[in-house]
């Protein structure tokens, strides 16, 4: 893609999988040197030994849970020690529970801003001081579709992820110019996630296989398919990239036109 992110620092969180590797792997592939994280140890090794073979920069991983203060430390002080520096944070983080508002308890709704917002916002102080000292310092936060339309069943992705966004459109203006800061909001995409549930569905009897739920998934979309990962890693990177340089406090989608918001 020719983005210019070569001997850059990225540092990728939730990204042992899914949509967070996927942002990863592009950073990979144009040479930067790359940060990944995730709890589950062994995955994120085979990710590390899967991104390593892309490009020409490093790939470290450091495991951690996102809702642990002294994990999100101990992720920002290995970046510093590995690399010296940080030009690039995208946030990801897993999603909360689906339910509707009557049976969501209290308990769910603080684990999910803790997993969702307060995540971004002790990476963000962890990492400043990087970002700014950088050429380059970017932020990108990964949230989701239901930010601008809310998705049935979701009450606390609907509620909890639009505070991700207040955040981002504020920092756009405190950081600027030194860091930019844009979001990106995804539609369903063939994750290992998704293609789960699509297994779960054949099971159920209610697709005939994997293949056809996938197509059922992505048959009201006006593109007629769902998401690849890689897709939304290319808008992640070039938000990162100098390629991007004007813009700054946006929130794209990627979600092949599904959307009915007209902003």
């Amino acid at each position: 893609m020719g983005l210019q992110l070569a001997d850059n620092v990225a540092l990728v969180t939730a990204s042992s999988s899914g949509l967070g590797k996927a942002s990863a792997e592009i950073f990979a592939k144009e040479d930067a040197n790359v940060v990944i994280n995730g709890r589950n140890g062994d995955r994120l090794e085979d990710a590390v030994a899967e991104l390593d073979e892309l490009g020409d920069g490093r790939i470290v991983g450091v495991p951690g849970d996102l809702t642990d203060r002294d994990d999100i430390e101990t992720l920002v002080d290995r970046t510093v020690e590995e690399f010296g520096q940080l030009d690039h944070l995208v946030t990801n983080a897993g999603g909360p529970p689906s339910g509707p508002f009557l049976e969501t308890s209290e308990e769910d709704w603080y684990e999910a801003f803790d997993l969702l917002v307060m995540s971004v916002v002790r990476l963000v102080n962890e990492v400043v001081e990087l970002l700014q000292e950088s050429e380059y310092g970017t932020i990108v936060n990964i949230t989701s579709r239901s930010v601008k339309e809310a998705i049935d069943s979701l009450v606390l992705s609907n509620s909890v992820r639009m505070s991700v966004i207040g955040l981002e459109k504020t920092l756009s203006k405190e950081l600027a110019p030194d860091i930019r800061a844009n979001a990106v909001l995804p539609a369903p995409h063939e994750t290992t996630r998704i293609r789960n549930l699509v297994e779960q569905g054949v099971e159920r009897g209610e697709y005939d296989s994997v293949e056809s739920g996938l197509e059922a998934r992505g048959s009201d979309n006006p593109m007629e398919r769902i998401g690849q990962p890689q897709e939304l890693g290319e808008v992640v990177a070039f938000l990162s990239s100098p390629r991007s340089s004007y813009v700054n406090g946006t929130s794209i989608p990627v979600d092949g036109g599904d959307g009915s918001s007209n902003l």
